[in-house]
């Protein structure tokens, strides 16, 4: 698996000299398969860079996978051009979500007064696969789903190629269980060995004396779930929206340092936008 992070940020985008090194979109992953298959995962302000990308390198077909419904996850939707390209075939995948929950999100971030076209107007082919709670095949590429412990509940997944598995948990809460979350020792189970895990880290323990609840983990945690899992890599996830690039250099520095306290040997980085990774 081939994976570009077009967006990392966390809440809303941001821009300016102190966001240059980390970028200021949000969320949106792609994944390229071995068999050249290309997903989707979420659609933050950074799918708007990468609609553009994949139109000049004339790819028309995309699966697409959502982890929840909050803006920062969904915004860019709009602004991804192949939608509005009769070449381009999307493959909206539902699972595990039930009924039209994607389409009923999509439809209504573009019904009026949140934005001056359609969904109805899309000229893509769009193409609906059906929910499943259990893994799922795009390629050669296995995908598990696994519920998120966030406010409004959600869903991170697991990607499996050739026995190389990527964990990707945006928005995942590791000290407050939330309706329909799992506990610590499931997620530790979830991620066991993973190439590489992909996950939430946005507030630092001060700040989450303020912000436990609101459905974000503090790296220390993360760290501790990195470590219990035995993961070869660890990706701090959803940027905060106020960190500068000089401050996830503090924390990136902090949990490189645990860590080797720990003994473990675990690569730890920030996932800014544009970075590049194989799995």
């Amino acid at each position: 698996m081939f994976i570009t992070c077009w967006g990392s940020r966390g809440s809303i985008p941001v821009s300016g000299d102190s966001f240059r090194k980390y970028g200021g979109d949000t969320t949106c992953l792609e994944i390229r398969t071995r068999d050249d298959r290309i997903i989707i995962v979420d659609a933050g302000t950074g799918i708007r860079r990468l609609g553009n990308r994949l139109l000049e390198e004339e790819r028309y077909e995309y699966h697409m996978i959502f982890t929840h419904a909050h803006w920062d996850h969904v915004m860019g939707f709009p602004f991804f051009k192949p939608v509005f390209d009769r070449r381009a075939r999307i493959i909206m995948h539902r699972r595990p979500f039930q009924g039209k929950f994607v389409e009923n999100v999509l439809s209504k971030l573009m019904a009026p007064p949140n934005f001056p076209v359609r969904y109805a107007d899309i000229t893509a082919e769009v193409v609906y696969e059906n929910a499943c709670p259990l893994t799922f095949q795009v390629g050669t590429v296995a995908i598990t789903p696994v519920p998120l412990n966030h406010p409004n509940a959600g869903s991170g997944y697991k990607f499996s190629e050739d026995g190389h598995t990527l964990v990707f948990l945006t928005d995942n809460e590791l000290g407050h269980r939330h309706p329909g979350g799992l506990s610590f020792d499931d997620y530790v189970r979830f991620c066991k060995k993973a190439d590489l895990l992909i996950h939430d880290a946005e507030y630092t323990p001060p700040e989450y004396r303020g912000t436990r609840g609101w459905g974000h983990s503090v790296f220390t945690d993360v760290l501790e779930l990195a470590l219990a899992a035995d993961v070869k890599r660890l990706g701090l996830f959803h940027i905060n929206q106020d960190r500068t690039d000089r401050e996830m250099d503090r924390i990136v520095d902090d949990c490189r340092q645990w860590l080797r306290k720990k003994h473990a040997d675990i690569d730890c980085f920030a996932v800014a936008c544009d970075t590049q990774v194989t799995v």
